[in-house]
């Protein structure tokens, strides 16, 4: 098995029946700022909506960086037919000795509630247990986007519960709701 540095150097590219997930380029630019500018997509996420394609580059500047780092790393989520960025997901974190991770994800407004994140999710937690070794992935959501959470349990996540006022977002504290599946989860699912 490689290690996490191995992986995360080199991201690869994983299909799923209608998304590519595979590195970021700088190509992207337009596709990420195009839904990286609404507010309700940044609603729920630690930064805030783009308020020029040259905060999206800088964005994706820092996720190259990452990947030269050898950092934990986030895809880009496209459409298999025409190649159009609409999201991104990947690791916020990885804990190494516990072989832990935390998933975060964003996603196009045009393209919520057509089961992408679920299919994008599904494949980054398969990635995780069968690439990486990890034995939990988790993945957190503000009390109040119960959307999230669908798309959570979903993956085969399990609410574990609210943390209540655990982030500073946009001007106020958010309870969040903690989710997370485990490697024998993982396991009876396949």
């Amino acid at each position: 098995m490689q290690t996490y540095m191995e992986v995360f150097g080199h991201l690869p590219t994983m299909l799923t029946p209608r998304l590519v997930l595979r590195p970021v380029r700088m190509s992207d630019a337009e596709d990420m700022y195009e839904y990286s500018r609404d507010p309700e997509v940044a609603r729920h996420v630690l930064w805030d909506a783009h308020q020029s394609i040259h905060q999206t580059r800088g964005y994706i500047r820092f996720l190259l960086r990452q990947y030269r780092n050898a950092a934990p790393g986030t895809f880009a989520i496209a459409l298999r037919d025409s190649g159009k960025v609409i999201g991104t997901i990947g690791f916020m974190w990885v804990q190494t000795d516990n072989r832990s991770a935390e998933v975060g994800y964003s996603l196009s407004r045009a393209h919520w509630n057509h089961g992408y994140m679920s299919e994008a999710l599904n494949a980054v937690v398969e990635f995780g247990f069968t690439k990486l070794g990890l034995n939990r992935i988790e993945a957190q959501h503000e009390s109040d986007n119960p959307a999230s959470g669908h798309v959570m349990a979903n993956a085969g996540m399990k609410f574990e519960g609210t943390l209540r006022q655990r982030i500073y977002n946009k001007g106020r504290y958010a309870d969040v709701d903690l989710y997370a599946i485990v490697r024998s989860d993982f396991m009876k699912k396949s």
